[in-house]
Formats: C-alpha cells, structure tokens, sequence
C-alpha cells in the first residue's frame, strides 16, 4: 500500500491512500482479480464487460502460444454475440457524475471509449471457441464507420448501448452498436440516439498473422439486409483506398488553383484578405502524452477507444476556440487504425478546422485530428489514425450571439488544399453510396 505524508512541520500524520477500485474475489487464489487487469482504471464499462466473460477473457490474458490453433470454424449467428450495456443513470448517481460534461448531457469521448470496449467484446464472443486447447485469436481495432449522434443525449435518463456482429470476412468482422435513449417521461422503448459500426480484424496471436474467424449464420431478413449493406461498404472501402489522391491528380486542377487562390492573399497581401476567412494553419491545437499501462488493452496495446476519446476531446476544443461559442458534436467520420500504439509510445495529437460550411441554420464545422506515434531517440514520427469529427454551435449558444457566423478556412499551401479536397469528395462518395442503396 502506497502512502503519502502529509505532515506540516509541528505534526506527524500518515495517511494511507487506498484503491478506489474494489477488488473482485476468486474461489481460485491463482486467478488475478479483475479489477487489475488492463484498462481498468479506464471506464465502469470495461469492468462490467469483463466481469460478465471473464471466463473468454481470462485466456486472452496469457494465451497459450504453444498451443494450435483453431481446427475447425464454427457457424455463429448474430444473436450469439448480441450483447447489451445499459446506463442506470437515473438511479446511480456517481455514475451519473462519472459521465456528466458541463453541459448535463453524455461525456461523448467517454461514450466512444465504451462503444470501443463493446465492439471488443462482442467480437471476442464471436470468435471464442469452447475449445481451450486451441490458441485464442488477437482482434485489434481495423477502423470505424460513420459514427452519428442522432440527438442530444442526457446523463439524468437511463441509457442503452445494443451490439451484435453484422458481418464476417475471411479475418473480418464487423460490429454494429446502437445507443438508444427514451425521453424523459415516457415509459417507451427508447429512440436511437447514436448508431456506429466497428470493423475488427483477428490475427494469430503467435505469428501475428491474418487468422479465418468464426462464419455468420443469418437467421432473419433484417440480418440479410445488415449483412448485405456491410458487404457493399466493405466493397467500397477495397476500391476507393488509396484511389483519392490518384482521381485527383489525373484532373480537377481547376479546384486545387480555386482553393489556393485565397490563400495567396493571405501570404502575399494580408491587409486585402478577406476579413470573413482564416488560414487553416490558424486554426490548429495539439497535446501530447506518453501511453501508460493503465491506457493498454487485454493484448497490451493501447485502446482504439482511448485514442477516439483522445482526439474528440482535443476536437471539440479545437472547435470550440474556433467558433467563439460552445460546440455541438454531430459525427465522426471513417476511422482507419493505421498503426498500433503501444505503452510507452510519445503520442502526438496535431487538430485543425479543415473546412466549414457557412450555412445559416446549421453551420458546420470539420476538425482533423491526425495521431503520430513519435520516437525521438530514433527521429521518426509515423501516423498512427487520423480521425474527423463534424461540429456545430450548440443553438442556445447561438441564439444568444446576434450576427454570429462562422469563418470559410483557407490553405496556404498546396498539401493543405489536397487534403481538403480529398476529404470533401471522400464525404460526397459515401453520400451518394448511401443514397443509391
């Protein structure tokens, strides 16, 4: 037990500090409590989630590697892997205080963090095997679709997170969550107040390979239906990666020259630019930290959630000094998990607004946050995600401010015009897939 002297000069008092965490017992004195293993100082979900399948995660903990691996695929159905978080927010009060933002509603960062660890979860149900003489697999965060936030969620009113797996590749799942809440009052179901889906890939935890995962087995036409629209953005994710920049630079110069123009003026003439525009290097914010133990998985990186809560919380600032008044969350959109972060990996977090869309109802405001895995000793910095998240300006702020109006955001330099434009036709892309289907 730690202990931490407090003493003034005419005393000698001792206080002993304790965890605040309570340690889950074991009929087996060889079993590690669940309150120590990784990333449990991180959410009340997580250890909720791992109290429930301790007895799959346990093996995760120190898997076999001399074992085999798994002989034979089993056939899994959606309702198999279906699993259900619900928030007694209405009832538990430090819960409640656990995720209150400023505001009375959700702490979205947090929510990101859980909806990580949920996905984790069912995609371990998905491919456990009762067989404990196999080998289990490593399944690791590949990306995130579309996350919407659908309304406003309140932290005074219970609230429900529902996650089954929608789809599987050869090493691919993905997962589908939806966070619902009902409103005050009223004795319904609830509405959904923010949908999102995770796609986790599985590799062999000894070689570290791509590894087969358990099959799907479709039982109604609603899974028919998610299975299929799966499938298509799988598709599209295959013939659109790395496609941007090449449709690019064979055309659209025209573009590139219309967005760089502003920018000009602004290196070139400042005192002429136009006063309703801001350079997007003028925009930017950054903070940095080093990865610790507490931050890790149960394979020993760094959770995909945690970077997610990271990078909305620097976002969300970023729009927030930007806009002059408090933002409001909308989406986050297509999130690839590039690199793995490991403990005691120095993480950058570089954000900047790289476009808005002056309109007068619902301005719009887009934020890059680009996460660099950065090794001083060996002078590299790689790009571990780059995540964008969508804001506008909470109406009651608004409402408050007469003439308010957002900036138009402008490049300087051609990179910074690229990828805006790569971006921008990234959104229209998804777009009108979603309105074809």
């Amino acid at each position: 037990m730690d202990v931490v002297n407090l003493s003034p000069s005419n005393s000698n008092t001792t206080i002993p500090v304790v965890a605040t965490l309570p340690a889950y017992g074991s009929d087996s004195s060889t079993r590690k409590p669940i309150s120590l293993w990784p990333g449990m100082f991180h959410s009340p979900v997580t250890q909720a989630l791992w109290e429930a399948r301790s007895h799959m995660f346990e093996r995760l903990l120190d898997p076999p590697l001399d074992a085999p691996p798994q002989s034979e695929l089993l056939n899994k159905t959606p309702s198999q892997s279906r699993t259900t978080i619900l928030y007694n927010f209405s009832s538990d009060f430090i819960l409640r205080e656990q995720y209150k933002d400023p505001w009375n509603e959700v702490r979205i960062g947090k929510l990101l963090e859980d909806l990580d660890a949920l996905a984790g979860t069912i995609s371990v149900k998905h491919c456990y095997a009762s067989d404990t003489t196999t080998r289990p697999l490593l399944l690791v965060t590949a990306s995130v679709d579309k996350i919407v936030l659908k309304k406003p969620i309140s932290v005074d009113i219970d609230l429900k997170i529902d996650g089954a797996v929608i789809w599987v590749g050869r090493s691919s799942i993905e997962i589908q969550l939806e966070v619902t809440q009902s409103t005050e009052g009223c004795d319904n179901s609830g509405s959904l107040a923010l949908s999102a889906n995770f796609i986790f890939v599985a590799r062999d935890s000894k070689t570290g390979k791509a590894a087969p995962v358990n099959r799907l087995l479709l039982e109604t036409e609603r899974e028919q239906l998610l299975f299929k629209e799966a499938e298509a953005r799988n598709n599209l994710r295959k013939r659109t990666k790395g496609g941007h920049k090449r449709d690019f630079e064979n055309g659209a110069i025209s573009r590139l020259e219309s967005l760089l123009a502003e920018g000009r003026i602004f290196c070139d003439m400042p005192a002429l630019a136009d006063r309703d525009s801001i350079l997007l290097r003028d925009t930017s914010l950054e903070n940095s930290l080093i990865c610790q133990p507490q931050q890790r998985n149960i394979h020993g990186r760094i959770f995909g959630g945690f970077l997610m809560h990271r990078a909305f919380e620097l976002a969300f600032s970023t729009a927030y000094v930007f806009a002059g008044l408090v933002p409001c969350f909308l989406e986050v959109d297509h999130v690839d998990f590039l690199r793995p972060v490991d403990v005691g990996d120095f993480l950058r977090f570089k954000s900047c607004v790289l476009y808005t869309e002056v309109n007068p109802d619902q301005p719009l405001i887009t934020i890059e946050v680009v996460a660099h895995v950065t090794r001083p000793e060996l002078r590299s910095s790689e790009v571990s995600n780059t995540f964008y998240f969508t804001f506008t300006v909470r109406p009651e702020a608004k409402a408050t401010t007469n003439g308010f109006r957002i900036r138009n955001v402008v490049p300087a330099t051609e990179e910074e015009a690229l990828r805006i434009l790569e971006r921008k036709d990234a959104q229209a892309l998804l777009s009108s897939t979603v309105v074809t289907k």
